[in-house]
């Protein structure tokens, strides 16, 4: 089968609630990963892949080994992986880069696929509104802010940033159930966007929601949903995006 798609997951949340049940959610996220191998020629995860993670300068999170062999297996397939960092995993360094040859994005990135525009990042902070996330996002990603909490033992800073990382996606769960409407933020920020320059395709994750938003006649809005409800991801094959599901 010759390798056409590319597909865009979001918000695994690995390690959540509990070792049991994220278990599961690995299991299944890398039978779709063994599935979907055979037509792909690109694979981005936009964001929150994991419910926690922080790089100190010799220990990482244990655990996750089956997903990390999916990404190897990806790569030694020749095809590409692309990672980026949302609220839950923006303490990524260079782990991914050194030890999986896996670049990873901080912010969202412009990308032509195929002739078409993509405008690809996990949707936190943009927008309007939401200043105390900003103000919050500010103080967690300052240098030396990280570098306090890596004199805190990995044992007690983890548990500290899990239990904090627990609310954050309980709070987010809760909001994501109001109605969308116009006012949703990412719709605004697209429609800001596609005023100053084209783009076929905004790829969102973190709002936890399978999206898909007209923003002009030719400009659509995909929110890529999660993997703790839904199973849900957009796959694009040259002409098309469509956002699906996984069973």
């Amino acid at each position: 089968m010759i390798a056409t798609k590319t597909y865009f997951l979001s918000d695994f949340h690995l390690g959540t609630p509990n070792e049991q049940i994220s278990l599961q959610r690995e299991k299944l996220i890398c039978k779709f990963l063994d599935e979907i191998a055979a037509d792909a020629k690109a694979v981005y995860l936009v964001g929150d892949i994991f419910d926690f993670w922080f790089e100190y300068k010799t220990v990482v999170p244990k655990g996750f080994l089956r997903f990390f062999s999916r990404l190897v297996m990806l790569k030694e397939k020749n095809i590409d992986v692309f990672v980026f960092t949302g609220n839950h995993d923006l303490w990524m360094k260079d782990y991914f880069e050194k030890e999986l040859n896996i670049p990873v994005y901080f912010n969202a990135i412009q990308k032509e696929i195929d002739g078409k525009q993509f405008f690809i990042g996990h949707g936190d902070g943009l927008g309007p509104g939401d200043s105390g996330y900003k103000m919050m996002k500010k103080v967690f990603t300052n240098p030396f802010c990280q570098w306090l909490f890596r004199w805190i033992h990995p044992d007690i800073g983890v548990g500290i940033a899990n239990y904090f990382s627990r609310k954050s996606r309980i709070a987010t769960a809760l909001a994501d159930e109001k109605n969308f409407g116009d006012d949703e933020w990412l719709v605004q920020y697209c429609r800001r966007k596609i005023a100053t320059a084209h783009y076929d395709y905004f790829i969102f994750g973190h709002r936890h929601l399978p999206l898909d938003v007209s923003i002009s006649d030719n400009c659509r809005y995909l929110n890529l949903g999660d993997w703790l409800r839904y199973n849900s991801y957009v796959v694009f094959d040259g002409s098309k995006c469509e956002l699906k599901y996984y069973h």
